[in-house]
């Protein structure tokens, strides 16, 4: 989670690249750096980044299968084999 004390000027991680990237390394957790005062971007270490990304694709794939199970007993959807011969016909594949 995003702390609001890890804001830092642009200015000072441009100066600082090397000492935030050795922050990142120990505590892989992000910044916030600012212009103007205001949130412009949000930094921190790949393995992190790729953590979160990879716990996104499998709740989007949760969620798919959620929906799925829903629409199934909701009377949508069609038994396996059934779906399954369709696909093989689909892509003119012998049985």
């Amino acid at each position: 989670m995003l702390s609001l004390c890890d804001v830092h000027p642009l200015s000072e991680f441009q100066e600082e690249a090397q000492a935030f990237l050795e922050k990142f390394k120990e505590s892989k957790t992000p910044i916030i750096l600012t212009v103007d005062g205001k949130a412009a971007a949000v930094v921190q270490d790949a393995e992190s980044y790729q953590q979160l990304l990879n716990r996104i694709e499998l709740l989007e794939s949760i969620a798919g299968i959620r929906k799925s199970m829903e629409e199934f007993d909701k009377g949508g959807g069609m038994p396996l084999n059934k779906a399954f011969e369709q696909f093989l016909q689909k892509y003119d594949i012998p049985d």
